[in-house]
């Protein structure tokens, strides 16, 4: 089946980056920021000038990574294989027998916007410029992260929507069929084009703030909402969004690894100072004995 594809890619991939076992196979290359780069020593393009070079070697590293495949990562195999596997063995099922009315539709489609890329290219473009404007390089690489991992995924899911040509839930009696939609090959259904962009984008916001609570459960609450909208508009398989919103999640990730400059991690002697203030405050505020009583 064509599903298998979807696995030959995203799941090797994953493996190498994968939090417990792969982070020194994921090594650091050339940095999105570089130290030259940072707000205040450069202009708003300079950095732009890289990301052709960048986009290619994520995409070598992609398309190659079914031949270069630890064996104690064949668990990935295993895990997402079966997973993928069984919601698109059963997705006809599912979709066929799910709520289906003029309101939810309406509402999918609307909302599905938020996962357009002509929405998240601006947003990704917002925190590169709002970021180089006001002196924040997280705010900067954050930005350009995205905008990397974005055109990552976009090249991805155009292949792979082609080579899948998978119908549409409203089309062929909603059987989702491989090699058999009747639009365009580059717009088929799997995988989905929104799922893998928002958990891409998503996977950047997450990964460059990582002590933030609020942020992930924000950006990932977004990318979820995106992906029930396509299923509420009828436009998706859940195969399909989940194989997306993984292929995206890695994809993501494995960018942030590889462009994250750690030196933005590294605390300004500004905010070192603040801290101690902080901490100072906090023992003079604390009680130091017993409180006599009168």
């Amino acid at each position: 089946m064509k599903f298998g594809l979807i696995i030959a890619i995203s799941l090797p991939l994953a493996a190498q980056i994968s939090d417990q076992t792969n982070t020194a196979q994921t090594t650091p290359a050339q940095q999105a920021i570089k130290p030259k780069d940072l707000y205040e020593g450069t202009g708003y393009f300079h950095p732009f000038v890289r990301m052709p070079k960048y986009i290619w070697q994520d995409q070598k590293a992609i398309w190659t990574s079914p031949f270069h495949t630890a064996k104690q990562d064949l668990k990935w195999w295993v895990i997402f294989g079966g997973a993928t596997g069984a919601l698109i063995a059963t997705d006809k099922y599912v979709s066929k027998n799910a709520p289906d009315n003029h309101v939810l539709r309406t509402l999918g489609n609307d909302t599905s916007y938020l996962g357009e890329a002509y929405t998240l290219l601006p947003i990704a473009a917002g925190f590169y410029f709002i970021g180089t404007g006001y002196g924040s390089d997280h705010f900067r690489e954050a930005g350009l992260l995205s905008f990397e991992a974005l055109a990552d995924v976009t090249i991805m899911q155009l292949a792979i929507k082609s080579i899948a040509d998978r119908q549409r839930p409203g089309e062929g009696g909603g059987n989702g069929r491989f090699e058999a939609s009747t639009s365009a090959r580059y717009s088929s259904s799997f995988p989905s084009g929104h799922a893998i962009e928002t958990f891409a984008m998503a996977s950047i916001f997450a990964h460059e703030y990582p002590h933030k609570l609020w942020v992930k459960i924000l950006v990932y609450a977004y990318a979820g909402g995106v992906v029930g909208a396509r299923l509420a508009a009828n436009q998706h398989f859940p195969g399909d969004v989940m194989a997306g919103g993984a292929v995206g999640w890695f994809v993501g990730d494995y960018v942030y690894r590889r462009r994250h400059n750690s030196e933005l991690d590294k605390k300004t002697i500004g905010q070192k100072i603040l801290d101690h203030v902080q901490i100072g405050l906090g023992y003079a505020a604390a009680p130091v004995g017993p409180v006599a009583m009168p």
